[in-house]
């Protein structure tokens, strides 16, 4: 048996509505024998905090984001800068190293205190600048996972990648366009490994039913309140199927990114806009324990993204048997086979998706086989443990084959 690995494991503003995947990579890290250190740069606004496990997350999570005066200090006086001067990305990348350096110092003495050898980074943007200068200062190594666009990661993406020891990347579309993108800044060890979804805690404990002829058709969807996550369109399907006589209940789980007090009103008023108050309700963000209850209920589940690079909600309503309609954007192909374990619709289309889902409702037997191939995809393909596997074998060749600096 491998001695326990001392793994630090650092992802933004944790934990957000969103979070639930690390959190259950964090639990298969400690069955595999890990022992992994959390670290955030900040904690989340308040109103997104809605997992049951929030507050055990939270206690056991080091904030890098509010350094003392000697990290700042510190991390000035030691800065890499040659390294820093040489990538020569203009202001923004200053900027950002400057707000990052104290939080790389605080990362340095945390892994010192810790016998921490090695960082996982779930970010490309400045969570992974702080990995990248903390290692060039003589801190742990460290590895990154890139889980979207890479423009939407910020400025000195060569400097963050070039110095890391390993990398994964959640889709083969994504690693594509990295590998045109900065090709040579990336490590020697990067690889493919979608995210994932503990199928033994998404699962049905009965077979799922297809929706009953005159029934109202339950929908249920799961997503933060933004406006690429195609929300809007969705109530406008909605409006649709009413609109040719076809009952109809929409649930939408999620809160904006101010904690309900941003983009969630302009969502309410489209939906008010379209009289659909009797029909569809903005649950805000609900908890894990809470996803999967309306999933169990839901007959389908919609996620109208306008771009997805994957998409965990899509895995986890797949895994509990619910046929599932997703969009044809990003890297959604990898995960749902169209017309084989869900169904893609293209993005921006509120007429796709009231077609798409008029002819579930109309076919039970279709339904049910998405039903049953959707979770045989997820089980086969997109367990959650996967991940943690990837990056206790990472972890453990880069403490072998990197010593500290």
């Amino acid at each position: 048996m491998p001695d326990p690995l001392n793994l630090g494991y650092l992802v933004p503003q944790f934990p957000g509505q969103t979070h639930i995947f690390f959190w259950r990579e964090i639990a298969d890290l400690e069955r595999l024998g890990g022992v992994p250190h959390l670290f955030s740069t900040l904690p989340p606004p308040p109103g997104l905090v809605s997992h049951d496990w929030s507050e055990v997350a939270v206690a056991r999570t080091t904030y890098l984001g509010r350094p003392t005066p000697g990290h700042a200090l510190s991390g000035l006086l030691n800065a890499p800068w040659s390294a820093i001067l040489r990538e020569r990305q203009g202001g923004e990348f200053l900027k950002d190293v400057l707000i990052c350096l104290p939080a790389a110092r605080a990362l340095m003495a945390a892994c010192r205190a810790r016998g921490i050898g090695h960082v996982h980074a779930h970010s490309c943007g400045r969570a992974a600048l702080i990995c990248a200068l903390a290692r060039l200062m003589g801190g742990p190594s460290y590895s990154l996972t890139l889980h979207g666009a890479l423009s939407d990661y910020g400025p000195g993406q060569g400097f963050k990648w070039r110095h890391a020891s390993f990398a994964t990347i959640i889709t083969h579309k994504l690693m594509a366009e990295m590998r045109e993108v900065i090709g040579p800044d990336l490590p020697a060890d990067v690889r493919v490994q979608p995210m994932g979804v503990d199928t033994e805690d998404f699962k049905r404990d009965t077979p799922y039913q297809p929706p009953m002829p005159g029934a109202a058709l339950r929908l249920f969807s799961c997503g933060r309140l933004h406006r690429v996550k195609g929300h809007e369109d969705l109530l406008s399907a909605l409006r649709l199927l009413l609109d040719r006589g076809i009952a109809v209940e929409l649930d939408i789980a999620g809160e904006d990114d101010a904690g309900g007090a941003g983009y969630r009103a302009e969502l309410q008023a489209h939906l008010e806009a379209l009289d659909l108050g009797a029909h569809a309700r903005l649950l805000g963000a609900i908890g894990g324990t809470e996803v999967r209850r309306h999933l169990l209920a839901a007959d389908v589940f919609v996620l109208a993204s306008w771009h997805e690079p994957l998409g965990v909600a899509y895995m986890e309503a797949m895994a509990c048997g619910v046929p599932t309609i997703g969009t044809d954007a990003g890297g959604v192909r990898e995960l749902i086979d169209h017309g084989e374990s869900g169904i893609l619709v293209p993005s921006k289309s509120p007429e796709a998706l009231a077609d798409a889902i008029a002819g579930l409702a109309a076919d039970p037997d279709l339904c049910e086989r998405l039903s049953e191939a959707g979770r045989a995809r997820v089980v086969r393909a997109f367990r959650s443990s996967q991940g943690a596997e990837t990056l206790i074998a990472g972890a453990r060749r880069a403490l072998a084959d990197q010593p500290l600096l």
